[in-house]
C-alpha cells in the first residue's frame, strides 16, 4: 500500500514550497511565537491536509498548473491544522505529538495558548487578503468548528447517554470540517459550479469521517509504538467514540464502568475487553468503509490526471491504516 508521501508524490514540490512560504509568512513576530510555530512546522507531520488542497486545486485547474491563491489557501489550511493540534495538546494536556515534545511542554501552557491563538489569528489576515467572501466564510465556519468540536468533546465526557450523532457531529467538527471546507474554497476560486463545489465538499467531508473513525478504531487495536500515545487514551479520558458507542450497544455492563469513570482497578481493562469481545470494532470498520467509499464516488467526474488518482486512492488509503 502506499504511503502519505507516495500519495502526495503530485504535489510534493508544492509542499516543499508550501514549508518555505509558512516559515516567511510566521515572520519575524515574537521570538518565542516564532520558535513555537517553527518547532511545530519541522515536526514532521504528514502534511496531508494543506496536500489535498493542492492535489484539488492541480486536478481542476484547466491547465494543471497551481495559482498563487491556491497556494495561500493550501498555506492556511496548515496554519489553521497546526493552531488546533497546539490548542488540542493543551486541553489534552499531551507531552509529545508525533514524537516530538509539544509546545506547552517545551515552552508553558501559556506560550501554547498564544501560540495557537497567535496562528489562528495570521491565518485569518492571510484568509482575507484572498479576497474572496465566500473563501473568508468557508474557513472562518471551520474555526468556529475546531472550537465547537473541542467544547462538545468536553461536554460529553463519560456520557453513556449520548448518541451516535453526536459523536459524528463532534467528528465532523474537529477532523472533516477543515478537510470538507477548505476542498469547496479550492473549487471556489477555480470558478466551479455548485454542484461541482458540492462534491469537492463531501468528498472532504466523507474523508474527514472515514479519517476519524480509523483513529478511533486505531484508539483500540494499535499500539503505543504506533499511535504515539498510549492506547486506549480516548477511552480512559472517557471520550466516546464508535467502537465504544457500539459495544454500549451490545455490552450493557460497559455503561457501569464508564459512568463511574474506571474508578476501580481493573475497570479500564474490563472496559477493553467488552470493547473487543464484541462486534463494535467489525461495524466501526464497515462505517469507515462506508466513508472512505462516498469519498471516493464523490470525485468520479474529475478529468484524468495524477492528481486525480492520488485523490481517489486517499479514501483506501486512510482505511489502510487499520491492516
Amino acid at each position: 500500500m502506499a504511503t502519505v508521501a507516495e500519495l502526495l508524490q503530485p504535489v510534493e514540490a508544492d509542499l516543499d514550497a508550501l514549508l518555505a512560504d509558512l516559515r516567511s509568512l510566521i515572520g519575524a513576530g515574537h521570538p518565542i511565537l516564532q520558535a513555537a510555530a517553527e518547532h511545530l512546522f519541522a515536526a514532521g507531520g504528514k502534511r496531508l491536509r494543506p496536500g489535498i488542497v493542492l492535489l484539488i486545486s492541480r486536478a481542476i485547474s484547466p491547465a494543471g498548473e497551481l495559482e498563487s491563491r491556491h497556494r495561500r489557501l493550501a498555506e492556511i489550511t496548515e496554519m489553521i491544522h497546526t493552531a488546533s493540534l497546539v490548542h488540542d495538546d493543551v486541553v489534552d494536556e499531551a507531552s509529545t505529538r508525533r514524537g516530538v515534545d509539544t509546545v506547552h511542554s517545551r515552552f508553558n501552557h501559556r506560550v501554547a495558548v498564544l501560540a495557537g491563538d497567535f496562528l489562528f489569528a495570521q491565518a485569518s489576515w492571510h484568509l482575507a487578503n484572498l479576497n474572496d467572501l465566500e473563501v473568508v466564510k468557508l474557513l472562518s465556519r471551520v474555526i468556529m468548528d475546531l472550537a465547537d468540536g473541542e467544547v462538545k468533546q468536553g461536554l460529553f465526557r463519560y456520557d453513556t447517554g449520548q448518541n451516535f450523532e453526536t459523536y459524528l457531529e463532534k467528528s465532523y467538527c474537529k477532523t472533516a470540517s477543515l478537510i470538507a471546507n477548505s476542498a469547496r474554497a479550492a473549487g471556489v476560486l477555480t470558478g466551479l459550479n455548485p454542484a461541482q463545489l458540492d462534491s469537492l465538499y463531501r468528498f472532504g467531508r466523507q474523508l474527514g469521517l472515514a479519517f476519524q473513525v480509523v483513529d478511533d478504531i486505531l484508539d483500540f487495536t494499535g499500539s503505543d509504538q504506533q499511535l504515539g500515545k498510549p492506547a486506549a487514551s480516548d477511552l480512559a479520558s472517557g471520550y466516546l467514540t464508535a467502537p465504544a458507542l457500539y459495544a454500549l450497544e451490545e455490552r450493557p455492563a460497559l455503561a457501569g464502568l464508564i459512568e463511574r469513570e474506571f474508578s476501580q482497578d481493573g475497570d479500564l481493562e474490563q472496559a477493553l475487553d467488552l470493547v473487543r469481545s464484541s462486534q463494535a470494532i467489525t461495524r466501526s470498520r464497515a462505517l469507515a468503509q462506508g466513508f472512505a467509499d462516498e469519498a471516493r464516488d464523490a470525485l468520479s467526474w474529475l478529468p484524468p490526471s495524477p492528481s486525480r488518482s492520488a485523490l481517489l486512492a486517499l479514501p483506501e488509503f486512510v482505511i489502510s491504516r487499520l491492516y
